[in-house]
């Protein structure tokens, strides 16, 4: 029985609306970190746990993604085109990034459930997935994850981060050594308490949890039920998390890169992660 590599879904489907000035003609994911979009940076998080093969859920202007992953060689690489009859390009070197990226159109204004639904059909193999948001970094060591979930043996894991307030929060019980997700609150009036930061994995069970419902939130009906059923369950992330929601936030992380001293910037983790089909 043959092994295939975790894939990573990554959820592109923001405006980011709260960053206006930054790069107006771009889709949040788009936006730059550097000199690269932040897409790029979450990717490469993933890859450093060699985690290459992705999943992107497009929504507004998601043909800038496609754009940009298509001409994705010719950007990074020195070439040479010959403007004869065939207009032939010779690239020199190799691309430095190992990904295998897919692009899926789920929709305009499809919301988070649904847009994790459209992607089923290049999940079909996979007994376990990751899922992430496409605005937001860490230095969240994705092996351990991994493993973690593997060992609870519930449908989903959900990484738990303590950030400043105006997030929702987690109520969670230990259960046989993990914490047990009871109750999943999107920005409640307290601002204490685990957030959701994030960073899934997800088994293949979790399709009884969404439908193509253009309007299904995964953060409320989907997770909800999977807290009520108890096989919602919280990794703890006591390091860096930081999402791109503000401008004050997109200044933060270029601040951080440019400094040399990003705390997402990793080095590679040393195990592979196969699962079977």
């Amino acid at each position: 029985m043959s092994n295939d590599l975790v894939k990573a879904v990554i959820l592109c489907g923001g405006q980011g609306t709260r960053i206006r000035g930054v790069a107006d003609d771009l889709p949040k994911p788009m936006v730059p970190v550097g000199n690269r979009p932040i897409l790029w940076h979450i990717m490469r998080l993933y890859s450093s746990h060699h985690i290459n093969d992705f999943i992107l859920c497009l929504g507004h202007k998601g043909s800038a993604i496609k754009e940009y992953f298509l001409n994705y060689r010719a950007l990074s690489s020195d070439l040479t085109v010959s403007l004869g009859n065939h207009n032939a390009v010779e690239f020199y070197g190799t691309a430095a990034e190992n990904w295998r990226v897919t692009l899926v159109d789920t929709g305009e204004k499809t919301q988070t459930g649904a847009r994790l639904s459209r992607v089923r059909k290049y999940l079909q193999d996979n007994e376990l997935f990751c899922l992430t948001y496409g605005d937001g970094v860490a230095d969240l060591d994705i092996c351990k994850l991994v493993e973690f979930h593997k060992a609870h043996g519930r449908i989903a894991t959900v990484t738990g981060v303590r950030p400043p307030g105006r997030f929702g929060v987690m109520r969670t019980d230990r259960a046989l050594g993990v914490s047990v997700v009871r109750d999943f609150q999107e920005k409640p009036q307290t601002e204490q308490g685990w957030i959701n930061g994030g960073f899934f994995v997800l088994d293949r069970r979790v399709w009884d949890y969404v439908s193509d419902d253009d309007g299904l939130i995964f953060e409320r009906q989907p997770l909800q039920r999977l807290a009520q059923d108890g096989q919602l369950v919280m990794f703890e992330h006591h390091g860096f998390w930081q999402p791109m929601d503000t401008y004050r936030e997109w200044s933060l992380l270029n601040d951080l890169w440019h400094s040399g001293n990003a705390p997402w910037d990793q080095k590679d983790c040393s195990k592979t992660y196969t699962t079977t089909k």
